[in-house]
């Protein structure tokens, strides 16, 4: 958040949530897989500094979450024109690369939101505006402030961001606050590089009673203090995990560094120029050490081998306890990571097996189609109120979500093959044929036609 816009809020009477603020910004740090200075960065005993590899395994964790709310389909209302002019929109607003974006931050931090503007509009006098474009504009945690929260829900908020104009760095802040009516205004403030005000480009406008943002959250209970209108970031619980793997890594990574055979040879049998100084004949020689003057470990050998151990195993039982800790604190259940025949298990795999966990699913899936339902229907009053439409702000809006990472694909194949057999329908042998070799439709009714044909030419010639 920019130092101007924290000020102009404070100024207005708002209180700024710093606390909150640290503890995303610390989650921010390690899904970016950024060098976090008072862990990654360390001093040998000979006080030289450098630095811990960093596994980035914070971005892996927050992308199989994401995984899980993948929407497929976004149906609004019962009219195809309503739901291809809302669809038209969320496509230009690139919404559902963004939204995937957002489920992951969200997963990171906790929180991200969304706030319908009027692009390219030309603003009267009266505060109403002609023409322009309905935009989506997505925000992260750092950007969002939540002004006022009631029963756990944010109703008013404000949304910073900075851009360049003409090579010069603009900070926009939108404030949406409402009147003693329920009815929305929203209030853009501009600031310029040196941080001060543009009084005379501040822009106020009246709305109405739909709320005009959207915030999509965790699902899990915020049992963090001071984080009133902020979802639950998962990465903070993890941050101790997520550093025992990095270490982990780290000693990995060093003995597999110091893991070359190392040889040791007598004097005797090492070459010299006029200056005395020796000799390597080949390539090899470059990894060899000359004991002058020293006898190796067994005095009658003039070569001896020194192999560094490689510690895979007793690594590989330390990944899996930190790996199942980690998925105790992150993601759903409490086997979302663990090795298995030598193979990580993600939550998706998992998930497919165990199907009890998609009672934590469910519970994120209502969250993100609650969020999209909001912005729906913000797009539709919107469109009402500017560019003079009459599509009904109340209608249904159905959100379908990707299952392909939560069912097991063998065990539903099975059980179709087995409906095949079982029923004869011949619609449910089309269905098993087209998921079971990955045919069309018509490919396989021709299959199942030309199959029923010959039982029946069969019976035919039974009888005769």
């Amino acid at each position: 958040m920019e130092l101007c816009v924290k000020a102009y809020l404070e100024k207005r009477g708002y209180t700024i949530n710093t606390e909150a603020q640290t503890v995303i910004s610390a989650c921010e740090n390690w899904y970016a897989n950024r060098v976090v200075k008072d862990f990654h960065e360390r001093k040998t005993v000979q006080d030289e500094e450098y630095e811990l590899r960093r596994l980035g395994f914070a971005k892996r964790c927050c992308s199989d979450d994401a995984n899980l709310c993948e929407v497929v389909e976004i149906n609004v209302g019962k009219e195809k024109s309503l739901n291809d002019y809302v669809n038209k929109i969320l496509d230009a607003s690139r919404f559902k690369k963004m939204y995937r974006q957002q489920l992951e931050r969200t997963s990171a931090t906790g929180t991200t939101a969304c706030f319908i503007r009027m692009d390219n509009a030309s603003f009267r006098e009266d505060g109403t505006i002609k023409g322009g474009k309905i935009k989506l504009n997505y925000t992260n945690a750092d950007c969002y402030i939540p002004l006022t929260v009631e029963d756990g829900v944010t109703t008013e908020a404000a949304f910073s961001g900075s851009r360049l104009v003409n090579n010069q760095k603009e900070t926009m802040l939108i404030i949406f606050t409402k009147d003693e009516m329920d009815v929305y205004k929203s209030e853009t403030v501009l600031f310029d590089k040196d941080g001060k005000e543009l009084e005379e480009r501040k822009i106020e406008m009246p709305l109405g009673e739909v709320k005009p943002f959207a915030v999509l959250q965790t699902a899990e209970v915020n049992n963090l203090d001071n984080m009133a209108g902020y979802g639950f970031p998962k990465l903070v619980s993890a941050i101790p995990f997520l550093e025992a793997l990095d270490l982990c890594f780290n000693i990995l990574f060093g003995d597999l560094d110091k893991g070359d055979k190392l040889i040791l040879i007598n004097e005797m049998l090492c070459k010299f120029d006029a200056n005395g100084k020796e000799i390597t004949p080949n390539e090899q020689a470059k990894k060899t050490f000359v004991l002058l003057g020293e006898k190796l470990p067994t005095e009658k050998e003039l070569i001896h081998e020194y192999n560094p151990e490689i510690r895979a195993d007793s690594i590989t039982k330390t990944f899996e306890l930190i790996l199942s800790l980690l998925s105790m604190m992150f993601g759903y259940g409490t086997k979302k990571y663990s090795f298995e025949n030598g193979q990580i298990t993600t939550a998706t795999e998992y998930i497919g097996e165990r199907q009890d966990q998609m009672q934590e699913l469910n519970k994120q899936r209502e969250m993100a189609a609650e969020y999209i339902k909001d912005i729906v229907k913000a797009i539709i009053w919107y469109s009402n109120r500017f560019l003079g439409t009459g599509y009904d702000v109340e209608t249904e809006i159905v959100v379908d979500f990707d299952d392909s990472y939560v069912i097991d694909k063998e065990t539903e194949l099975e059980r179709k093959r087995n409906d095949s057999v079982s029923f004869d329908i011949p619609i449910l042998k089309i269905w098993y044929l087209m998921d079971a070799y990955n045919i069309t439709e018509d490919e396989a009714r021709k299959y199942v036609e030309g199959e029923m044909q010959k039982e029946q030419l069969e019976d035919i010639e039974d009888n005769d």
